[in-house]
């Protein structure tokens, strides 16, 4: 579930770096941008569900959002385990920060804290998951992280081990562990005639902020779904790499090369008030590429998914054109009683004249009149051409 899908500053229509995901009622929050507490409320999320938070690195558009997170952890007196992964300067942030506010929390607060020069660490390890992380190249030491589920047992086929005298749970479970087992009669039931091939494990590979490197691809081998920055298009990639960021391009690239399911762009620099010019840049190397909507889940399964999460509030694309009002109808002058002088505008002039008999008179229309009004400005009147230094 994208939270914030903006790099730098926020805009009218995009929020600060954050993502969620959501597996089996267990929360994993990627990076903490401000407001990231809100949009989850508006999301559908519970917050109180966030097991780990994974920052990618200590910039204030992915960090300004987890002091509040946890201040409302304390209010809604929280008594779960949490656990902050990071580069090691997070811990001083948090703690300082706690220290200045007088917030002492109520809740066991873990961190595991990556080293700078590190290649490769396992920072979480349980039995249905773990999530890996590697170094990243930006302009700080910032990691990348890849949440990858273990392979699942292959499916018993019960009818067959029916028919071969498997008869209670204890056997099942052993045959889907992958042990054979041995019945009264002697007999040896091969656990891989039974049971099928194992299920892959689904995964989730989060790269951002960084231009493109070999650890991005490593992150994003054979993912199910690869969450890539694409801050810049193409054209700017001198822009892109003077700042440590990549283009959409280079995305794309890092999921071809990687052989992702899927490529989800996010990231976006303020300058692209129409993010499809990304997606166009990035669809012609990838075709599996999307474009990340805030509070727009991404699901896997969609016929299992569907349903699970549902906003609380009414998902608009601001970008997109309103449709016209259809317009009122007028009702002639003549028919109207009691009506009086009317006007009627001439095509292509800025004359009016009277609907009257005798000489038409004729009015010019200042040019400051306030019946005019100017046609107003867009908001943010900015192309992905603009040469001038923004985010």
């Amino acid at each position: 579930m994208p939270l914030g899908v903006a790099s730098a500053t926020p805009t009218a229509t995009r929020h600060l770096s954050s993502v969620a995901l959501w597996r089996e009622g267990r929360t994993f929050l990627f990076d903490c941008g401000e407001n990231t507490q809100m949009r989850m409320l508006q999301a559908g999320m519970k917050r109180s569900k966030v097991e780990y938070i994974f920052i990618s690195h200590l910039d204030g558009d992915h960090i300004f959002g987890l002091l509040g997170l946890l201040s409302t952890f304390q209010l809604q007196r929280r008594d779960k385990k949490l656990t902050i992964v990071g580069p090691t300067r997070i811990q001083d942030f948090v703690d300082t920060n706690l220290e200045l506010a007088g917030l002492e929390l109520g809740f066991d607060l873990e961190y595991s804290l990556i080293e700078e020069g590190f290649e490769h660490k396992v920072v979480v390890d349980e039995e249905e998951f773990f999530v890996d992380a590697r170094p990243l190249e930006h302009t700080s030491f910032c990691v990348g992280y890849r949440f990858q589920e273990r392979n699942k047992p292959g499916k018993v086929d019960a009818q067959k081990a029916s028919e071969l005298g498997i008869n209670n749970d204890g056997q099942f479970k052993e045959l889907k562990a992958g042990k054979d087992v041995k019945l009264s009669n002697g007999t040896v039931i091969n656990s891989e005639d039974i049971v099928g091939e194992p299920q892959t494990g689904e995964s989730f590979a989060y790269v951002t902020d960084t231009i493109f490197c070999e650890n991005a691809v490593r992150l994003a081998e054979n993912a199910t779904i690869l969450y890539h920055e694409a801050t810049f298009s193409h054209s700017l990639k001198e822009k892109a790499k003077e700042t440590g960021h990549s283009s959409a391009q280079d995305a794309a690239i890092v999921a071809k090369t990687a052989n992702a399911e899927r490529l989800v762009l996010c990231h976006f620099s303020a300058r692209y008030t129409n993010q499809f010019v990304l997606l166009k840049e990035a669809k012609a190397i990838f075709p599996e590429s999307w474009l990340a909507y805030e509070l727009r889940q991404i699901m896997t399964k969609p016929k299992q998914e569907k349903g699970i999460l549902k906003p609380t509030i009414d998902l608009v694309d601001l970008n997109s054109k309103p449709e016209a009002p259809e317009p009122k109808k007028r009702i002639p002058s003549k028919s109207r009683p009691g009506s009086k002088k009317r006007f009627t505008k001439r095509t292509n002039s800025r004359y009016y004249k009277s609907n009257e008999g005798g000489k038409p008179r004729q009015e010019k229309v200042r040019k400051d009149s306030p019946h005019k009004p100017k046609k107003p400005l867009p908001i943010t009147p900015r192309t992905p051409f603009d040469d001038f230094d923004r985010f």
